[in-house]
């Protein structure tokens, strides 16, 4: 027997604290554990964990490229918290127009989920549930501005994330520990650990430190596309026509919302 999912998505995360606590106590440069630290810790956490391990639960039921895809949603979500929690303008009528878009195309993915299986809209609604804690725990960490080091934010995030990935390990998994994981499989955990954890939890949450939270979620503008064809290429995720449609309309909704964010930010 492989891997779980919550197995891998533990390791994965055990690989990048230890490599970010590592490198913390190499410089010297210990972890605040202030008020505010401790609740961008916990903002951070529902990312790493509640988000995440929806994302791990949905590729269970729908193709990679569709993960991808409906979490391309992201940015909409963020702008509408942003408009409620930060105060930002993100609410306009042609950001209005991008989201009706955006709707229409996740509408067009789910009669497609309809086409295949019940299992498959509830990956679709895994995916968006993960897209909401993304968005709200990116806003929660910007209204709390904690001012802290993106590697300290993420290495706070994942310290709390931890031990409820290791319960969940061993409540839903009986604390399994794989014998005959391939080493394809080991390899892309400790690479998924090391990169795409460790070093880019921290750029993604150094952006967003500098950045509106709104700007830095349309980061996600090239992964729908991207993952759609690489899973059709790597492992022939059918693709159909109202898959397309779809995704055509959730990203000409992200590039209209891109377009409307650089034009205020002009006139300003």
């Amino acid at each position: 027997m492989g891997a779980g999912v919550i197995f891998s998505a533990m390791l994965r995360m055990a690989i990048g604290t230890v490599c970010l606590l590592l490198l913390l106590i190499v410089q010297n440069n210990p972890l605040p554990w202030h008020k505010k630290a401790l609740l961008t810790y916990l903002a951070i956490s529902v990312q790493i964990f509640g988000a995440m391990m929806a994302v791990y639960w949905s590729s269970l039921f729908i193709p990679s490229g569709w993960v991808s895809v409906i979490f391309g949603l992201t940015p909409f979500m963020t702008a509408l918290f942003a408009a409620w929690l930060l105060g930002e303008q993100s609410l306009t009528v042609g950001k209005l127009l991008s989201y009706m878009l955006s709707i229409s195309g996740l509408a067009l993915m789910f009669v497609s989920a309809m086409d295949i299986s019940i299992s498959a809209i509830q990956g679709i609604a895994g995916v968006l549930f993960a897209s909401f804690l993304h968005s709200i725990s990116a806003v929660w960490v910007k209204q709390i501005n904690a001012k802290l080091k993106a590697i300290h934010q993420v290495t706070g995030g994942l310290t709390l994330a931890l031990p409820v990935y290791l319960g969940c390990w061993f409540i839903l998994e009986d604390a399994y520990w794989p014998v005959d994981m391939p080493l394809s499989s080991l390899l892309a955990i400790i690479y998924l650990g090391i990169i795409a954890t460790a070093v880019g939890f921290v750029l993604y949450y150094f952006v967003l430190t500098h950045q509106p939270a709104t700007q830095v979620a349309l980061l996600t503008i090239l992964s729908p596309v991207l993952a759609l064809w690489l899973g059709n290429y790597l492992n022939n995720e059918q693709i159909t026509y109202k898959v397309l449609a779809g995704t055509a309309l959730i990203l000409s909704a992200l590039i209209f919302h891109l377009f409307i964010d650089r034009r205020q930010r002009t006139r300003k």
